[in-house]
């Protein structure tokens, strides 16, 4: 077999099909001349007066150190003069395809045992990221991807940060919009782990719906379509909400809906871990390490992948 160096570089893998295309990066499944191996190459173009994106450089220098079963894994980095490539483990499908595809094969949603094996996955990935001082910061479906064993990875780490003490002041421009926390689009930039719970816990129902839970079209229908569901916070239920800079007093107050009755397809252990993710006060989510002591994985907890 060829050895690494026999190679340039740029001609170790050969490209295969498209397989998206983002802001910043083209997605083609690849193949290693090295070892056959079947992988995903992210082909970043470096614009020769900014050379390579703050994401992408964010990216690498963070998926190099974050080793985990549920993060997808980083193989190699290519550098050449007009182009970045970056070599990723090649998983089949994103979770939004494979809801999608599951819908449309059985016309109808997931079962709940993928549901909590997906979840469990998807939290132990959360707990390694925040047990070192990163946070995410862009979970939605797309970016959580699947391989044929139904192994769930996190991916994209393109918006991920590391955190410190004393509590770091982010922008407020992450997220997708159907997954950002309150807190965060009501203007706050001092935020941490709570915002990657929120973003799980709408994964979560969306799972069981099949359908987002909060989609809004903008930072206020986002809002809207949060409180319409949870209630309106004030001062009385989240202390110093008038203090963000985006809050409105003016707010029309909606009355708090039962997410149980909102979602009657979940039992009540799964609606307990949901509401404990959903908190409106970012200190009282739950964290990923004790959602994975939670009732709701009983059942998967203890399950290896053959």
């Amino acid at each position: 077999m060829a050895t690494s160096s026999a190679l340039p570089p740029e001609q170790r893998y050969q490209r295969l099909e498209k397989l998206g295309e983002g802001t910043y990066a083209t997605v083609y499944k690849g193949k290693s001349r090295l070892t056959g191996d079947i992988v995903a190459l992210k082909e970043i173009s470096l614009n020769a007066d900014e050379g390579a994106p703050s994401t992408a450089i964010r990216e690498i220098s963070l998926m190099k150190e974050l080793k985990h079963p549920n993060i997808v894994q980083l193989i190699d980095v290519i550098h050449t003069e007009n182009k970045l490539m970056l070599v990723f483990e090649y998983m089949v499908q994103d979770l939004k395809k494979f809801m999608d595809t599951t819908a449309r094969a059985t016309h109808n949603v997931l079962d709940v045992r993928t549901i909590k094996s997906f979840m469990y996955q998807l939290l132990k990935g959360i707990a390694y990221c925040h047990e070192n001082r990163v946070l995410h910061r862009d979970l939605k479906p797309q970016n959580l991807l699947i391989n044929k064993r139904g192994e769930l990875k996190l991916g994209d780490f393109g918006l991920a940060r590391a955190f410190g003490i004393p509590v770091n002041t982010f922008s407020n421009e992450v997220v997708t919009l159907w997954y950002r926390a309150p807190d965060v689009l009501l203007g706050s930039r001092n935020y941490s782990t709570s915002i990657d719970i929120w973003s799980a816990g709408c994964i979560m129902a969306e799972m069981y719906t099949g359908r987002p839970l909060f989609p809004g079209t903008a930072n206020d229908d986002q809002l809207q379509k949060i409180f319409r569901m949870l209630g309106t916070p004030t001062e009385q239920t989240w202390p110093g909400i008038s203090q963000l800079s985006e809050y409105k007093p003016t707010q029309t107050i909606y009355p708090p809906q039962h997410i149980n009755q909102v979602l009657p397809m979940i039992d009540p252990v799964g609606i307990d871990l949901l509401h404990r993710m959903l908190q409106y006060q970012p200190h009282l989510r739950i964290s990923a390490a004790d959602a994975l002591n939670h009732a709701y994985f009983n059942e998967v907890r203890y399950v290896q992948f053959e």
